[in-house]
């Protein structure tokens, strides 16, 4: 076996240094009019949502603390100076979390479970932990602004939420949508296949045609959206059933795939292969 000699791993990890520092340099951050004052935001990351009020910002998720500076001068320019109030967190991976200590909010709001999931990262900065919680709703009236955090049961994870833009028919989903995508469901910390796909059909149920729907990752989208998104999990879900009744195992669904329909739904994350052996995963049904 190759052994690295100690003046070569230094070589080695003074040359990545460039190509880690320069990771976010091309990232632009862009942004969407929603509504009066309401703006989707891209950038590297989930999809993030910025609310300006009277007095300050409100920011939907948080992206990377390498970008701090490029959110918060956007934030700048949509608000005409106006200072990040108030931060909420939808869930807490880390495209959606990293950036809070960064920022520098004045206060950050997310479900009991995000605290309680990242306080026990002992490498997560103390400085951007959720300092305010909830575990059912949450209603905020910023300034005339109101919005409305709705914690949803097990699915992506277990501590995910959806904001209402109330007023506006605005919903920012979080990870609770791929638009376009097979979606990550975190079995480790607390996700549910079937919890998901229930959640998903119960937003379904609350919104319109006209409703904008904010994805956690991929282009804005409509209620047809979310719908086609459910309907893709409905039916992959009871294509790996099928398979399983007939007494397939698990290798040989994989090899099967799901057919050409769900080709456009692969991406580099998650995969036809692990989309797969999510569902593979999916709770027994209860009678």
């Amino acid at each position: 076996m190759l052994r690295l000699q100690p003046l070569t791993l230094l070589l080695l990890l003074f040359l990545s240094l460039p190509a880690l520092a320069n990771r976010f340099a091309n990232v632009e951050i862009n942004a969407t009019p929603l509504a009066d004052n309401l703006y989707m935001l891209t950038g590297s990351g989930g999809n993030m949502a910025a609310l300006v009020t009277d007095n300050e910002v409100i920011l939907i998720d948080a992206q990377y603390a390498e970008l701090a500076d490029k959110i918060n001068a956007k934030l700048t320019e949509l608000s005409s100076g106006k200072a990040l109030g108030t931060l909420i967190n939808t869930h807490m991976h880390g495209d959606h979390v990293n950036g809070n200590s960064a920022l520098m909010p004045k206060r950050i709001i997310a479900h009991a479970n995000v605290l309680k999931r990242l306080s026990a990262d002992a490498a997560f900065p103390r400085a951007g932990l959720p300092t305010e919680t909830f575990t059912k709703q949450l209603s905020l009236n910023m300034n005339g602004q109101q919005l409305r955090l709705e914690y949803l049961p097990p699915s992506h994870t277990d501590g995910d939420i959806i904001v209402w833009f109330e007023g506006k028919n605005v919903v920012h989903m979080g990870d609770m949508l791929f638009e376009g995508r097979f979606p990550f469901i975190d079995l480790n910390n607390g996700g549910s296949v079937r919890g998901y796909i229930a959640n998903v059909a119960y937003v379904i149920n609350q919104i319109d045609d006209k409703t904008k729907v904010v994805p956690g990752h991929g282009e804005l989208t409509d209620k047809a959206g979310l719908q086609r998104f459910h309907q893709m999990m409905l039916a992959t879900l009871a294509q790996v059933e099928q398979q399983q009744a007939k007494g397939l195992s698990n290798e040989q669904i994989v090899a099967a795939g799901l057919g050409e329909q769900w080709k456009n739904w692969h991406w580099n994350f998650i995969t036809e292969e692990r989309w797969i052996n999510t569902l593979l995963q999916a709770e027994p049904l209860t009678r």
